[in-house]
C-alpha cells in the first residue's frame, strides 16, 4: 500500500502562487492526496491566545470548507481570494484529493523550510516572482532559498509575466 502524500504549495493569493497552484494540481496531485495550502503572514503583534499559539507553531490544518468561509479565516487575519478558492474547490472535487490550509507567521524563506519538516510534506511547490538580479541580491529569494535548505523535493513554478 502506497504511504499518504503531502503534496504543499506555496500560497499568497498572487498571481504566481495561483500559476504554482494550478501546475500542482495538473502535475502532482492525484486522487487521495493531502494538497496542503501553506500560507504564510508577516510577524505581527497578536493580543488573542490562539494567534499568539499558532504564531510560534502554524494554525492547526484548516479544512477547505473553512478557508473556503470569508468569516471562518478572519481569526487568522487571511483573506483568500475567489480565484484561488475556486481553482483549489473545482480540482478537490474533479481529482478526489484533500485540500487543506495551513498558516504561519514570520518570514516566508524560514516558515515554509519549517512547514516541510512539521507536517511533513512529500514535496513542495512554490511560484517564482521573477526578481531580477539587483532585487533578488537585496530582498532574497525566497524559492532560492527553499530551494537550497527543504528537505523535501521543491518545483519553482516560473512566472514569466515581465
Amino acid at each position: 500500500m502506497e504511504a499518504e502524500r503531502r503534496v504543499g504549495v506555496a500560497v499568497d493569493f498572487s498571481d504566481c502562487s495561483k500559476k504554482a497552484l494550478k501546475w500542482a494540481i495538473d502535475n502532482v496531485a492525484r486522487k487521495g492526496d493531502h494538497l496542503i495550502l501553506i500560507n504564510i503572514q508577516p510577524e505581527g503583534y497578536y493580543e488573542g491566545g490562539e494567534m499568539q499559539l499558532w504564531e510560534a507553531t502554524g494554525s492547526p490544518f484548516v479544512p477547505l470548507s473553512e478557508f473556503s468561509d470569508s468569516n471562518a479565516m478572519k481569526k487568522y487575519g487571511v483573506k483568500p481570494d475567489a480565484e484561488t478558492l475556486d481553482i483549489v474547490n473545482t480540482a478537490a472535487a474533479q481529482k478526489e484529493f484533500l485540500a487543506l490550509m495551513k498558516i504561519y507567521w514570520g518570514d516566508a524563506r524560514e516558515k515554509l523550510c519549517e512547514a516541510v519538516d512539521d507536517i511533513p510534506l512529500s514535496c513542495l511547490v512554490i511560484g517564482n516572482r521573477g526578481l531580477g538580479k539587483i532585487k533578488r541580491a537585496i530582498m532574497g529569494s525566497v524559492s532560492n532559498h527553499v530551494v537550497n535548505n527543504a528537505h523535501c523535493p521543491v518545483t519553482v513554478v516560473k512566472d514569466h509575466h515581465e
